[in-house]
């Protein structure tokens, strides 16, 4: 009776254990099987055309800026780009270079995202709306038509990789503004000279506007 009763036992211990490395084993197996963890949320691009260097450029409303150029004397840069346009993005940074930075304070700067500024890009237009566009306006907020990048189209698109186009229409606007002359109505195409050549955005919906 001892002896059998032993066995009992013995085989129910077994089998607690056995069962025990069984579930062990699955529990094992589930986590091996189960998928890992999902990475960490990306950080959601900035989207084109959004860092302009706000802290380093002052840069004005439409109503305002034009109101300050005729009360400083100052001429105007304006800028307009929209959030959507990668050549906007690309062109954004070189308002962080010191140089532009600095001669941006010989200016009223003036940026407008032409998709909630219709009827004010319409106003400034002279060879079509893409973007991104830049003119130079005298103190009494005239756009002088013939100062622009040296492209023979798209010829308000500076270039977009290289702070030294912009720079060059700055000088050029301030030696032109200086001299006296008066702005010109009509744009005069120039041959490029150096570099990029790429075309700028166009209109919505990839139209020419």
């Amino acid at each position: 009776m001892t002896s059998t009763r032993a066995r009992a036992v013995r085989w129910t211990l077994l089998t607690i254990t056995a069962l025990a490395a069984i579930s062990a084993a699955g529990s094992r197996a589930r986590a091996d099987a189960a998928p890992p963890a999902p990475p960490a949320a990306a950080t959601t691009p900035k989207p084109a055309g959004h860092d302009w260097n706000d802290e380093g450029i002052k840069w004005l409303a439409y109503d305002k800026g034009i109101a300050e150029a005729k009360a400083q004397k100052k001429p105007v840069c304006l800028v307009f780009f929209t959030e959507w346009c990668p050549h906007c993005g690309k062109y954004s940074a070189v308002f962080h270079d010191a140089r532009v930075a600095e001669k941006s304070k010989q200016f009223v700067m003036i940026r407008l995202d032409k998709d909630k500024n219709k009827e004010i890009s319409a106003q400034y237009k002279p060879d079509g709306e893409y973007i991104p566009r830049t003119y130079f306006l005298t103190k009494d907020a005239q756009l002088d038509a013939d100062l622009h990048a040296p492209r023979p189209s798209y010829l308000y698109f500076y270039d977009e990789s290289n702070p030294d186009g912009i720079l060059g229409g700055m000088d050029a606007a301030l030696k032109k503004f200086a001299s006296g002359a008066a702005p010109s109505a009509t744009p005069t195409p120039a041959a490029p000279a150096g570099g990029t050549d790429a075309a700028p955005a166009k209109g919505e919906a990839g139209k020419t506007p």
